[in-house]
C-alpha cells in the first residue's frame, strides 16, 4: 500500500479510527473539539449503526457511527466521501431515527435528549451557498422573524474538508489539528510536530498500516478500492460535465457572431454541463463501476445498505449478484 497511515475517508479507515469501542478516546477528543465546550463528553457508548423502520417495508438507516454520551444524547457521526443529490434530505431522514427511538411505551411526556448529526464532507456544497472561507456550519431549527434558536435538542454540524488549507504552522486549537489530521493523514510520512497531545500518539499509533492484521490489510486494501472507484467516477464525471459544458457556450458563442456572446455562453454553458455532469455521474457510476464494487463488497461482507449508498444500486439489484 502506498503511504504509511490509512486513509479515514475510506470505510474501513474512518471506522477503524472512529467506530472502535478500543479507540473511543479518538472520537470522544474529536467531538469536544468540534463543540469547544458547548458539549463535554466524558464517556461515550457505542449503539447499534443499522436503524430499523417501523414495519417491515420501511427502509433502514446505517450510520458510519453512532453513539451515545452518559446524559442519553445521540450522535451521528458520517463521512461523506462525495456529494449526493438531496444529501441535506438525507442527513433530516437519518437524525429521525434517533428521536423516534427514544420515544417510550405508556405514560410518557414526549421529553427528548439533543441529537447531533456531524457530517464530515469530502465535496464542497454547491452554487456557491457559502462563501469560501466558510468550512464550519452549525444548523438548528431557528425561527425566521427574530433569528433566535426555536429548539437547540437538533444540530447539524458539516464540515466542507475541502476548504481546510492551514498548514502545520497554522494549527492553533485542538479543532484545527483534528481537521489537519483528516484532511492529509494518508499523505503524512511521519508525525507532525504540531500534533504533540496524547490523543495523537493513540491516533498514529493506530492509523498505521504496518501494524495492520493480515485480515485488517485485505480489508483495508479493499476499502481503498472501493473509495478510489468512487472517486474517480465523480472527477470522470466532473471533467466530462465541463466539456460538455465549454461545448455548448462555444456553440451558443459562433451562433450569436459576438466576444460578449462567446463569453456569456461559455459561462453558461460551464455551469450547464456541472449540473448535467453530476447527473452523468451518477448514471456512469452505476453503468461502468457499480456491478464489480458492489460484488466486491458484498464478498467483504458489507451491508445492502451500505453498498447502495456507495454503488447507487438498488436492493434487488444488489441481491441478485
Amino acid at each position: 500500500m502506498e503511504g504509511k497511515y490509512i486513509n479515514p475517508y475510506t470505510d474501513f479507515g474512518f471506522k477503524k479510527l472512529f467506530g472502535t469501542e478500543m479507540n473511543k478516546e479518538l472520537l470522544i477528543s474529536f467531538l469536544n473539539s468540534l463543540f469547544e465546550g458547548h458539549e463535554e463528553i466524558r464517556d461515550i457508548t457505542y449503539r447499534n449503526s443499522e436503524q430499523l423502520g417501523s414495519g417491515m417495508v420501511d427502509r433502514k438507516a446505517v450510520f458510519d457511527v453512532y453513539c451515545e454520551n452518559i446524559a442519553g444524547e445521540r450522535f451521528i457521526v458520517e463521512m461523506q466521501k462525495a456529494e449526493q443529490n438531496y444529501f441535506k434530505d438525507r442527513s433530516v431522514f437519518y437524525a429521525t431515527f434517533p428521536i423516534r427511538e427514544q420515544a417510550q411505551r405508556g405514560d410518557w411526556d414526549f421529553q427528548l435528549k439533543g441529537v447531533y448529526t456531524v457530517g464530515i464532507l469530502n465535496f464542497v456544497f454547491p452554487d456557491d451557498e457559502y462563501a469560501d472561507d466558510c468550512m464550519h456550519h452549525e444548523v438548528k431549527l431557528m425561527d425566521v422573524e427574530d433569528k433566535h434558536v426555536f429548539y437547540d435538542k437538533l444540530t447539524f454540524v458539516y464540515l466542507e474538508m475541502p476548504k481546510f488549507r492551514k498548514t502545520e504552522d497554522e494549527l492553533v486549537t485542538m479543532f484545527d489539528k483534528w481537521l489537519y489530521v483528516l484532511r492529509n493523514l494518508s499523505r503524512l510520512m511521519e508525525r507532525p510536530a504540531a500534533l504533540q497531545e496524547r490523543v495523537f500518539t493513540r491516533l498514529f499509533e493506530q492509523a498505521e498500516i504496518a501494524k495492520l492484521s493480515p485480515k485488517e490489510l485485505f480489508d483495508y486494501e479493499e476499502s481503498v478500492k472501493v473509495y478510489r472507484d468512487l472517486i474517480n467516477v465523480v472527477e470522470t464525471a466532473r471533467q466530462k460535465g465541463e466539456r460538455s459544458g465549454m461545448e455548448i457556450g462555444l456553440e451558443k458563442g459562433r451562433a450569436e457572431g459576438r466576444a460578449e456572446g462567446r463569453a456569456e455562453g461559455r459561462a453558461e454553458g460551464r455551469a450547464e454541463g456541472r449540473a448535467e455532469g453530476r447527473a452523468e455521474g451518477i448514471e456512469m457510476g452505476v453503468n461502468q463501476n457499480k456491478m464489480e464494487n458492489a460484488r466486491r463488497m458484498k464478498q467483504k461482507g458489507y451491508s445492502t445498505e451500505d453498498i447502495a449508498e456507495i454503488t447507487g444500486l438498488g436492493k434487488d439489484e444488489i441481491d441478485a449478484i
